[in-house]
């Protein structure tokens, strides 16, 4: 009966997938649209420190190594593939309790895919989001990169929250 308990608490949050799913088409969509509609490097107002601005990142966050030789597109792909399978196996083993961290994985997950789908495709992923306060500009992003970082602020989160208390629990089993 215990393994038969093991087994269904873990993997139920397998179920939240389809978060992941729906952050890629939401990207991807969002992505597309802006390339059609969008001139590379042209600034189209939308708010005062919000601009939607079409540009390719060959790098990572921020255009880390986005002036390498080329290398770094696969080294980002492979990285994020491996990211994705380790995210997956996190996933599987978590607890039925654990729905906090299991949609941080899946938004990390979907993010990853996204921007993975740009490298193998384009080579370089679309950006077009683009905040800015007077001369200072923060890196143009997309739904992906803003997945990602939601997902590892809850992890971040989640590290500080209060651990269950389990002393109860232990001492009814006995």
């Amino acid at each position: 009966m215990d393994a038969v308990m093991t087994r269904g608490s873990e993997g139920s949050k397998m179920k939240w997938l389809w978060l992941a799913v729906l952050v890629i088409v939401l990207d991807l969509g969002t992505k597309a649209i802006a390339t059609a509609i969008l001139t590379y490097g042209n600034p189209v107002p939308v708010m005062p420190s919000f601009n939607f601005t079409l540009l390719h990142n060959t790098g990572a966050a921020f255009s880390f190594l986005a002036d390498a030789a080329g290398w770094q597109r696969w080294f980002f792909v492979t990285l994020a593939l491996v990211v994705s399978v380790v995210l997956i196996g996190w996933l599987r083993k978590l607890k039925a309790h654990e729905t906090w961290i299991a949609i941080a994985i899946v938004l990390i997950l979907g993010g990853a895919i996204g921007n993975v789908y740009d490298r193998v495709v384009h080579g370089y992923v679309v950006d077009f989001l683009h905040f800015y306060w007077q001369d200072w500009h923060f890196p143009a992003f997309n739904l992906a990169d803003t997945a990602i970082t939601i997902g590892a602020a809850m992890m971040i989160i989640d590290a500080f929250r209060k651990p269950a208390d389990d002393s109860g629990d232990a001492n009814r089993s006995n």
